[in-house]
């Protein structure tokens, strides 16, 4: 059964263990390799992986960042995360990034878990709006919309894939709590 959480990166807090980044770098070098558009390109690898994971724990700790993991037998198989600092004039909203499932549990329903579990968390922060990117007719932006998600636009030539081509990126909205 796959398992829902939030992993803390408080002062003296045990929640991100060698072995969670291990598999959030394992489940990021999955996805890369398979041509996800989140933010890196080849040559890429558990080093790089794991130097992105290690960049971003002063943020978790600060509560600038917050994610959500995917549980699967106690190994991490998917993660998103909410980026909750916001200026002054967005403190209403967050952003959706880095939404990972390992190639391995992939079409299991896990992504739309993520998603919801990271909604209900948002309303808890007092969020009313969710902003994301990804990929111009991807699968994610077919899941995206599958969940209620408006398009706003979409930017061409937006960001480099894996395959080094230019894809356009559709940046989409959703409101949620009151």
């Amino acid at each position: 059964m796959v398992i829902i959480s939030e992993l803390k990166n408080e002062p003296y807090s045990q929640d991100f263990s060698r072995a969670d980044l291990l598999d959030l770098a394992d489940t990021l070098v999955g996805c890369v390799s398979l041509g996800a558009s989140v933010g890196f390109i080849f040559p890429f690898g558990q080093a790089e992986a794991l130097t992105f994971w290690h960049r971003l724990l002063p943020a978790f700790a600060a509560g600038e960042r917050r994610i959500l993991v995917a549980r699967l037998n106690d190994k991490i198989i998917g993660t998103v995360q909410l980026v909750v600092d916001m200026p002054g004039n967005g403190q209403h909203r967050a952003d959706v990034v880095k939404l990972l499932v390992h190639p391995e549990a992939r079409r299991q329903g896990i992504a739309r878990k993520l998603m919801q579990a990271a909604e209900k968390l948002a309303v808890k922060l007092d969020k009313t709006l969710l902003v994301l990117d990804t990929v111009t007719d991807s699968d994610a932006q077919s899941l995206y919309h599958s969940l209620g998600y408006a398009l706003c636009g979409v930017i061409p030539g937006y960001a480099l894939s894996t395959e080094g081509v230019f894809d356009s990126t559709s940046v989409m909205y959703k409101k949620i709590g009151s």
